[in-house]
């Protein structure tokens, strides 16, 4: 009985503290009904019921809170690195694109440069033989014919030799295989810079200069946009984006990034040799084949248009072996100008020209930069330079040493003497 009072008990007075609870649940809601606002002791109870730990505010916690910022700068950059990854992406598949297009196009004008070299000299000689066929045969109709025959060939031989010197083929095949073989490299060095994974929007900016200053150096089309085949003026090849030019500061004592006195001299050195021997040398050579590339284009025309008039004065005296000679004499000059190449010789050689200009220009652009850690790394950029030219380190630092004794000696016969930068051309 006792037992039972005693549950009894219990239980009314569980049931009171329930309706207690119940009225105190309800008197908070009604005066928190403005601030939405909830008693701490209730949440904590009802978190130890739902199994969760209650959230203490701590003075770690309070610390995390200020860098959010800084995270939120971290992001913003994370988010410009992906951007600036994507547009690499992008350009380095349009580079591949440039390459495989310049690639094309350079073995289809290469089979242009044959193809229409066989056709003039088929008709050259042809023409020729009919002349001389004309000239030892009788008065009458077949006489008539081989004349006829004999101009009509002469002159749509001229007519293929005006197209062929002016956009000369060769020349043009030249220019895309550089192209290709330029855009490739570029390629590599998008390669290269992204899997550093530290691409910024200068890497970016860099790249697309160099696409389009390529495209301006190599054009693809032939109406309006193709290279002077006859400058007046021989320069070298430029394919890269230019930079301020200025001569090299002196008294400069640099000890970071690779760099010190010695190195900036012995760089300095490189630069004298490339300007006095292998720039200069290759514009020379330039200039010798373009002259004699335009007494080539010149001799071609004129010697097919000179017989095709001699193949129409057939029967007249001399008029025959006339016309058979200079047709003879222009199968041997385009086979010279065209078969030989000399189209691709001058291209070549002002390529080289280009790409000693291209080492000269960075060699100047590091030394005449004031902050070492603006410059390339001074050890990886004297490498870089040894194997261009086709040298070790110890030959490389022995050329400089060979052209400051050759710079301080003014006679024109050490000048002669100086060996050039270059073992490669």
């Amino acid at each position: 009985m006792a037992t039972l009072q005693a549950a009894s008990f219990c239980s009314s007075s569980s049931s009171s503290s329930f309706r207690k609870i119940k009225a105190t649940l309800n008197a908070s809601k009604i005066q928190s009904s403005d601030h939405l606002y909830f008693p701490r002791v209730i949440f904590d109870e009802l978190n130890r019921c739902n199994g969760l730990q209650t959230f203490q505010p701590t003075s770690s916690h309070t610390e995390m809170i200020p860098n959010i910022g800084s995270t939120n700068i971290r992001n913003g950059e994370a988010i410009s690195s992906s951007k600036a990854m994507q547009e690499l992406y992008t350009i380095m598949g349009i580079v591949a694109d440039r390459a495989e297009m310049h690639k094309n196009i350079g073995a289809q004008r290469d089979n242009w440069n044959r193809l229409l070299l066989n056709s003039v000299n088929g008709m050259t000689l042809t023409g020729a033989t009919m002349a001389g066929l004309a000239s030892v045969s009788g008065a009458g109709a077949p006489i008539l014919a081989l004349k006829l025959s004999a101009s009509v060939l002469f002159l749509a031989a001229t007519g293929i030799l005006l197209v062929m010197n002016k956009i000369q083929p060769s020349q043009l095949a030249e220019e895309q295989r550089n192209a290709s073989r330029l855009f490739k490299q570029l390629h590599e060095e998008i390669k290269i810079t992204l899997a550093l994974q530290n691409v910024t929007a200068n890497d970016v900016k860099d790249v697309t200069e160099k696409v389009l200053a390529l495209d301006k150096a190599y054009p693809l089309p032939l109406l309006g946009a193709m290279l002077d085949k006859f400058p007046a003026n021989v320069e070298p090849a430029v394919w890269w984006p230019h930079h301020l030019k200025s001569q090299p500061e002196s008294g400069r004592r640099v000890e970071r990034n690779g760099w010190n006195e010695n190195l900036e001299k012995e760089m300095r050195g490189v630069l004298g040799v490339l300007k006095r021997k292998d720039g200069a040398e290759y514009v020379k050579l330039s200039k010798v084949v373009l002259k004699v590339n335009k007494v080539l284009a010149v001799c071609g025309p004129l010697f097919t248009g000179l017989a095709a008039v001699g193949s129409l004065c057939v029967g007249l005296p001399f008029c025959g072996s006339w016309a058979a000679v200079f047709g003879a004499m222009a199968t041997v000059v385009n086979s010279m100008e065209h078969g030989g190449q000399v189209g691709m010789v001058f291209e070549m050689y002002r390529d080289s020209a280009g790409f000693f200009s291209l080492m000269e220009e960075s060699i100047a652009s590091n030394l005449m930069e004031r902050e070492a850690d603006k410059r390339e790394n001074g050890e990886l950029f004297e490498l870089k330079m040894a194997l261009l030219l086709g040298r070790s380190l110890s030959e490389l630092r022995d050329l400089a040493n060979c052209s400051s004794t050759t710079s301080s000696n003014l006679s024109s016969t050490s000048q002669d003497e100086e060996e050039f930068a270059s073992k490669l051309f």
